[in-house]
């Protein structure tokens, strides 16, 4: 296989981004969260002036000239006044006042990604899905860095993308992109877009899972000539989407289970690699990262190595040295032969479903927090099959027991009393997994604090 640096540039007849004039503009910042600030950053770098607003009134400290950054409220028509752009962080919906006047004004709305992109000389390999996209990215990044190549990864993931503007030069950013992140694109275009599955999830944001899905689709739609789409070919939603990126003139390569001629397959625990006429065979069982739900990870950073050209050996390396990400099926702890893990980040009913099939028995399942329009149901034939009991918690517990009717459950109010519950009666041998199949918001900042207070819990008890 020919090295990652030997991957054809961009199509001639497709013009580069056009990186924008902004000294002296006024852009308008909507959200001081990481993207919002990130953003703020990369503008006023590029003698913007900001107008930084959210729910507070008063502006983050930030390394940028103060007389540059205006802080304020995120509402009132003032707030828009002379604006030439506007950016909103990936948590403002698409109905906010603002953004609804803007887009009649004619402003220009860039997600942070879409200002990023404009400024970054390197590819980006970008991964969307519903569940899987941190631990891809991380894997991916880290079969790049196996090369020895400076790699930018982040995006979703922690570090914005506009983070990775100005730093030294990056041979490839690798970034997670979120529906969100994806509602307010034009030119951002990704030379890799790994497509790694789709459930329904952000209920509360989306009419339904169609548009959820379109705003994913939207990926697929940037690509053109000398691009790629690595798409999961067992997800239904997802392959039948891969004519946008082929209509573009971009290539498709899938994995999956099935053997196929073209594409990676999974033949017991290796992932077989055939593209071009050649065969390889990676190993993906014995890996640090363990469960069903890694098994379609690593073949989705397999398939995407192969079409970087990324030697079999570097792809080794990077598999034996990619841990578990934290709340993502973590083992806690283990108290009088009962283990505890912590899968705070499955946040929708496709995430639980993954966590709960990575046991065989005996799971203690812990559902519950801010409802984002999950159908629990669905979860019924698996919860049946696989988990003893089911503590129901926080504003969604009552919710999700109702639609679980005649399964052993208890409802409690929050995640506290839920490990309580839980462990007064889990028996040895019995697995007790937080996997919430829902937001934070009800009780916890978000999922990260919700995990840390579940390992709290547990080494209290």
């Amino acid at each position: 296989m020919m090295p990652a640096t030997a991957m054809p540039p961009l199509d001639s007849t497709t013009p580069a981004i056009t990186t924008p004039a902004l000294a002296g503009k006024t852009a308008v910042v909507i959200g001081a969260g990481r993207s919002g600030v990130a953003a703020t950053r990369l503008l006023v770098a590029r003698g913007a002036n900001v107008r930084l607003l959210d729910k507070g009134a008063a502006a983050p400290a930030g390394d940028w000239p103060r007389d540059r950054v205006e802080a304020g409220p995120d509402s009132g028509a003032a707030a828009l006044a002379g604006a030439d752009l506007i950016v909103p962080s990936p948590g403002v919906a698409r109905t906010h006042p603002l953004l609804v006047a803007a887009g009649a004004a004619g402003v220009p709305i860039w997600s942070e990604i879409e200002l990023a992109a404009r400024f970054l000389d390197c590819p980006i390999v970008a991964i969307t899905g519903t569940n899987g996209k941190s631990t891809t990215t991380v894997l991916i990044g880290n079969v790049l860095r196996a090369l020895g190549l400076r790699v930018f990864v982040g995006g979703n993931l922690g570090t914005p993308l506009a983070d990775a503007v100005g730093e030294q030069p990056y041979d490839f950013a690798v970034a997670e992109i979120s529906s969100f992140q994806l509602e307010w694109i034009e030119r951002f275009r990704p030379r890799v877009a790994v497509w790694l599955n789709l459930t329904p999830d952000h209920l509360d944001r989306y009419a339904d899972v169609d548009e959820y899905e379109d705003f994913k689709a939207v990926l697929l739609r940037q690509l053109g000539p000398g691009d790629v789409a690595v798409l999961n070919r067992d997800d239904a939603r997802v392959w039948a989407r891969r004519g946008l990126a082929l209509d573009g003139g971009a290539e498709v390569f899938s994995f999956g289970e099935a053997e196929v001629e073209d594409g990676v397959y999974g033949a017991g625990g290796d992932a077989v690699v055939r593209r071009r006429g050649g065969e390889i065979r990676v190993r993906i069982d014995g890996r640090p990262l363990r469960g069903a739900h890694n098994r379609e990870n690593m073949m989705a950073a397999v398939a995407t190595a192969a079409v970087l050209a990324v030697p079999p050996a570097a792809v080794d390396r990077a598999l034996d040295a990619t841990a578990g990400l934290p709340h993502r099926l973590e083992l806690v702890a283990e108290k009088r032969g009962v283990r505890y893990y912590d899968d705070s980040k499955a946040t929708n009913v496709g995430a639980v479903e993954k966590s709960i099939a990575s046991f065989a028995g005996g799971v203690v399942l812990l559902l519950g927090g801010y409802d984002k329009g999950g159908d629990f149901a669905s979860l019924r034939p698996l919860i049946e099959a696989r988990v003893t009991r089911l503590v129901c918690f926080g504003a969604a517990g009552p919710s999700i027991a109702a639609q679980l009717a005649g399964v052993p459950c208890e409802v409690v109010g929050g995640l506290a009393e839920a490990v309580r519950a839980a462990a007064a009666t889990a028996v040895s041998g019995q697995t007790v997994v937080l996997a919430p199949g829902c937001a934070s918001f009800d009780e916890f900042r978000n999922y990260e604090e919700r995990g840390r207070r579940f390992r709290a819990l547990v080494e209290e008890l």
